[in-house]
């Protein structure tokens, strides 16, 4: 992916970190990771690192609603080393989210296959029969019965898209401010999604030595 050019200044990215190999940044909640289609679209995190950094290389995406880490490349051979490291699933990689109800559970597993709801896109659904195995790890940080609602750090084992979403409304705890799976009601109770990459690990793709980042949830 080559450097996009704006018309107009963009807010600058926040960068958690940068070295010589890779790059660190913390994506805000309704921007896209990279450009989408047609000119209004244009506008990513990619985009913006690029303008100071155009060597930048993206590695991994979030959903646009989603904010949190992301890790880019400087230059294609990190690329290449970086993508080589999540595809192996050699990647730490955690979430916050806050969720419909109070979950009774201390922690927990969902192993459901996930597969794209083609009628509905961009939705993903649960498919028993042709679905992609998918796997994400729970535990509970804080219930709210007062507000009905629970704070979850998330482990996806997998990468599938909306995983974490589609996992937690299949098991009737969706995210709350989710227009795609929760309850119009919930989706509308905040207005952004309530899902936040907050940690990454991974072996340096230069060095080898373990790097370890983390961003708190803004919500």
């Amino acid at each position: 992916m080559r450097p996009a050019r704006y018309a107009r200044p963009v807010t600058p990215p926040r960068l958690i970190h940068v070295d010589d190999h890779l790059i660190v940044a913390d994506k805000p909640a309704g921007l896209l990771a990279v450009p989408g289609r047609g000119p209004a679209k244009a506008d990513c995190l990619a985009g913006r690192v690029q303008v100071l950094h155009p060597e930048a290389r993206i590695v991994h995406r979030l959903d646009m609603a989603t904010s949190g880490l992301i890790v880019l490349a400087r230059g294609d051979e990190m690329q290449r080393r970086l993508s080589m490291a999540f595809a192996a699933r050699q990647v730490d990689k955690a979430y916050t989210a806050v969720v419909e109800g109070v979950v009774a559970d201390d922690a927990g597993e969902i192993d459901l296959p996930l597969a794209p709801d083609w009628p509905a896109r961009p939705r993903q659904q649960v498919d028993r029969a042709h679905g992609k195995p998918s796997l994400t790890r729970w535990r509970v940080l804080i219930r709210d019965p007062a507000q009905a609602r629970t704070r979850l750090w998330l482990q996806p084992v997998t990468g599938r898209s909306h995983q974490l979403r589609v996992h937690l409304a299949a098991i009737g705890h969706p995210i709350i401010g989710d227009t795609l799976y929760a309850a119009p009601a919930r989706a509308a109770a905040s207005p952004r999604l309530l899902l936040h990459a907050s940690r990454l690990g991974f072996a340096h793709p230069a060095t080898g030595a373990g790097s370890s980042f983390d961003s708190p949830a803004p919500f």
